[in-house]
């Protein structure tokens, strides 16, 4: 990478970083307050309705956002027209759900979910007027203000939810959080970053940018269903209850997989399209980012499955006890989340969208025996079969990405070994350590968390991976560059 571009790329992991822990880090306190005020079957019924408003959500995207990103000479007009798009296709969205609403109450039983979906599909409007918002601040690799927007509306939106909770509001609560959360990022997005649409559709545009998204919307449509198909199983075929266990578990895995999966995606996307046309660049510049990203995610979330137990009995109490396993086995597949990510980049940066598409359809093929599997054995099955199918995923996404770089997948597992060996050492050492403390829950998760990170540094210091020398050096050039500004 040139040394702008490697600056651009550095500022942005870091901000988008930044960003994502304040968000997704105050969600995540709001969620564990939350957690203690409200019982797991108010959880479920949120999650009943999830898979409705994330897939309502790729349709109003509908992959627009990424050719945006892709295309190099973007215009106001190629703005405007995917604005109004985005607006007419989220008002049917709302409309849809709404009218659908007494539909899924049915399919899941539950009655109190009718007025639940009509209230909360509201999202989805305040969606389709902030996409474009965060494309142009995404495309200029700007992931700063949208740190400082995130973080605001997270702490809005949370206190709103925290005090509805604890005066009685029960699943209004978890409601009024989420529509809070996405207004207050979208009021502040058109305040502080001044893009306003002009009064033009272009069908020449609109043909333009569709040829490419529409593949992508379809992909990020299996993959979103996919990703969500879990909640409509656990809540048709076993409870509310159970589907808030998972719902929790999912969150404690979320917060460092989802977090470093979306820096990933926001960030390399615009900077590896940005070297596109340069092969033997554009390789150096992935496999350092493969390395880099699996040193963090693999030893942060096999670190979580170590100290799955203190963490959650700490955090949210006993009665969420049944979390603990389900935690320890999705933590293995929020691992390969960002590395995923990082493949399924690459074959959108090549302009390959019918290839994503491709793979979205063979991979969840795949995965049918596994979901049914699970439905009639159980949640541990159905959990099993998840890590199972996100291997396979990523086999496939690595030997498919690979081959227009000449990077096979052999030679991107050769490179990502070394890492996973240290951090499931690290895993198994931490593991140990805390069935041997004889301390309370909070004291022994304390202390599984200074040695695992003790441990990691002193074994990734011993071998010098080149990744770490970087990432270290990257960190430690960011942190005096903050205190000379202080």
């Amino acid at each position: 990478m040139t040394a702008t571009l490697k600056q651009k790329t550095v500022s942005g992991l870091i901000w988008s970083f930044t960003e994502n822990i304040a968000n997704h880090g105050v969600t995540f306190i709001v969620g564990i307050i939350l957690a203690r005020l409200l019982s797991p079957q108010e959880f479920g019924l949120i999650g009943m309705i999830t898979i409705f408003i994330a897939i309502s959500t790729s349709v109003i995207n509908s992959g627009f956002s990424q050719a945006l990103i892709r295309k190099n000479n973007c215009t106001q007009t190629d703005f405007s027209t995917v604005f109004y798009f985005n607006l007419l296709v989220g008002a049917a969205m709302f409309a849809l759900l709404a009218i659908s609403a007494p539909l899924i109450s049915r399919f899941f039983e539950e009655p109190q979910l009718i007025p639940l979906i009509r209230v909360l599909s509201v999202v989805l409007i305040i969606d389709s007027v902030t996409i474009i918002q965060r494309t142009i601040l995404t495309k200029n690799i700007n992931f700063k203000l949208q740190t400082k927007i995130s973080a605001i509306s997270s702490i809005l939106s949370g206190i709103i939810g925290i005090v509805m909770a604890y005066n009685g509001f029960g699943v209004w609560s978890l409601v009024a959080r989420q529509i809070a959360g996405r207004f207050f990022n979208s009021l502040l997005l058109w305040f502080w970053n001044k893009w306003k649409p002009l009064w033009i559709f272009s069908k020449d545009s609109f043909h333009e940018l569709f040829n490419f998204g529409y593949k992508l919307l379809i992909a990020g449509l299996i993959q979103t269903l996919y990703r969500n198909i879990y909640y409509a199983i656990i809540g048709k075929f076993f409870s509310a209850a159970e589907l808030g266990y998972y719902t929790r578990a999912e969150g404690f895995n979320q917060l460092p997989s989802q977090n470093i999966t979306s820096v990933v995606q926001r960030v390399t996307f615009p900077v590896l399209a940005s070297i596109q046309d340069d092969l033997p660049r554009l390789k150096i510049a992935y496999k350092k980012l493969i390395r880099s990203t699996v040193l963090i995610t693999f030893t942060l979330m096999l670190g979580m499955a170590a100290v799955a137990e203190p963490l959650i009995l700490t955090l949210v109490g006993e009665k969420w006890r049944t979390s603990i396993l389900y935690l320890q086995m999705l933590s293995f597949v929020g691992m390969m989340y960002p590395l995923q990510a990082l493949n399924l980049n690459m074959l959108n940066v090549q302009g390959r969208s019918d290839l994503v598409l491709k793979l979205q359809v063979i991979k969840r093929i795949l995965a049918i025996p596994t979901i049914v599997a699970g439905v009639i054995w159980g949640m541990e099955v159905l959990i099993a079969g998840l890590i199972v199918n996100t291997l396979i995923a990523y086999y496939l996404n690595s030997y498919w990405s690979g081959k227009f770089l000449n990077y096979p997948a052999k030679e991107q597992i050769y490179d990502i070994f070394p890492f996973f060996s240290i951090a499931l050492i690290n895993a198994f050492l931490v593991y140990i350590i805390g069935q041997l403390l004889p301390y309370n829950h909070l004291m022994n998760l304390i202390i599984q968390i200074l040695a695992g990170g003790i441990l990691a540094v002193g074994m990734f210091e011993l071998f010098k991976f080149e990744s770490y020398i970087e990432l270290k050096r990257n960190i430690l050039l960011q942190i005096s560059r903050i205190i000379k500004i202080k």
